[in-house]
């Protein structure tokens, strides 16, 4: 696997995308993402009160708005101790580690400084609970089918926690099993239509277990031709009609990341993005009906900026 952990990487690349744009128009954003914080130091979504996964989302846009500043640091930090990560779903354990990871990088404490020495081995042995036969991770012990989405999750967390994936090839043929004839991957095994957040996610697992191919590139090159919209960005997949925030990014980012630039037009993109999503007052909706920001849509917008700025 990669030395560097995927999230890391993909931060720095945001961040020096985002220097590109004017420092005004991107601190409406902050403000808009700091509104979003709760008395209690975490971030809430649209439901109100504060959430780990809206929390992960909020510190990794300040990161790449310029870093977490001393006293936001304190504040997350006193959230995040609110939690025992050994008993967090793999989602809310991602989010909790990263913004972990964030706090201590801009300063702040080390939340797992009196965590017990194997706690990592802790968390490896309940991540491979999750592992089922067809040799990817459900999301729940119950799940009996591999999930594209989970699976990826799951690496960024070994990742993190300076842990090797057990049994790599065993993934590999995993995400391998799940893609199908449009060129594309499904979330699991009895999907037949492939999606573009699905294939984003197996592409990079695929790109961190170094199993990525010419073949392959030119067929994931091949479906995100069939959901790239007229809008300017990408479909979720191809019965949706219209382009959203998140496939967007994970579209572009896909398309940046196998070095296939030229199926975008940055114009359209970014009028896509600024005209239709984009809120003058900071923050940025999911999709054109769309009619609140949060935090989530708000760092996809961010990163589509970010990846245009690159």
């Amino acid at each position: 696997m990669n030395q560097q952990p995927y999230l890391l990487n993909l931060a720095l690349r945001l961040a020096e995308g985002l220097e590109k744009w004017p420092a005004t128009s991107l601190e409406k954003h902050r403000q808009f993402i700091l509104s979003q914080q709760q008395p209690d130091g975490g971030f809430s979504g649209r439901e109100g009160g504060s959430d780990l996964y809206y929390t992960g989302f909020a510190v990794r846009s300040l990161g790449i708005l310029g870093g977490v500043k001393p006293d936001e640091c304190k504040k997350i930090s006193d959230y995040l101790r609110q939690f025992q990560i050994e008993k967090l779903s793999t989602i809310d354990l991602l989010s909790w580690l990263y913004c972990a990871l964030m706090v201590q990088a801009s300063g702040g404490e080390d939340l797992l400084q009196t965590a017990p020495a194997n706690w990592n081995s802790e968390i490896s042995g309940s991540l491979e609970r999750l592992r089922t036969a067809d040799g990817g991770y459900a999301k729940s012990e119950q799940g009996a089918l591999g999930s594209t989405y989970h699976s990826f999750l799951v690496i960024l967390i070994y990742q993190l926690i300076g842990l090797d994936l057990p049994d790599p090839n065993n993934l590999i043929q995993f995400l391998y099993d799940r893609q199908r004839d449009d060129g594309g991957f499904v979330e699991i095994s009895p999907m037949k239509r492939s999606g573009t957040n699905p294939t984003a996610a197996a592409v990079a697992t695929l790109i961190i277990l170094n199993s990525m191919d010419d073949e392959l590139k030119n067929d994931v090159q091949d479906f995100l031709k069939q959901v790239k919209s007229s809008e300017g960005g990408f479909q979720a997949n191809t019965r949706i009609p219209f382009a959203d925030g998140l496939s967007t990014f994970t579209g572009l980012l896909t398309a940046q990341d196998l070095e296939l630039e030229t199926l975008i037009d940055p114009e359209q993109v970014q009028k896509f993005m600024t005209e239709w999503l984009e809120f003058p007052t900071g923050g940025f909706r999911g999709a054109s009906w769309d009619e609140q920001a949060d935090v989530e849509y708000t760092f996809y917008g961010l990163g589509v900026l970010a990846l245009l700025g690159r």
